[in-house]
């Protein structure tokens, strides 16, 4: 039923490719473009971890307004891995930093941002 949806044609080839990814990935991309008005959104393809990913800007009130940010949507039922962290942060050029967005089975989703190797909280 996903593909009768106004957004589904953004996803539909990441989505058609990784079919058991493609839940969190229309999740996430909904509830970033929709309710969180992020700018720029574009699926992205991981193809080293079989998997859509999202990158985009925040709304312009944001502090971060202008940094590209990246989103790797994953289901809470999903065992990761550091090795597949890695990855996920080469595939993606190593940026500073991504979030994972875990979305769980009743569609609420909860960001973790994470970032390469040790970096000090801001307080």
């Amino acid at each position: 039923m996903l593909e009768i949806h106004p957004s589904y044609p953004a996803l539909a080839s990441v989505a058609e490719k990784y079919p058991t990814h493609q839940g969190s990935l229309f999740q996430t991309y909904n509830d970033i473009l929709l309710a969180q008005q992020w700018r720029d959104v574009q699926v992205i393809d991981l193809v080293l971890c079989k998997r859509g990913a999202l990158q985009g800007r925040r709304p312009r009130t944001a502090a971060d307004a202008d940094l590209l940010l990246h989103i790797v949507p994953c289901s809470l039922a999903e065992s990761i891995s550091l090795a597949w962290i890695q990855d996920v942060f080469a595939a993606l050029a190593n940026p500073p930093s991504i979030y994972l967005a875990v979305v769980s089975d009743d569609s609420s989703i909860v960001y973790y941002k994470l970032s390469s190797g040790i970096v000090k909280p801001s307080i």
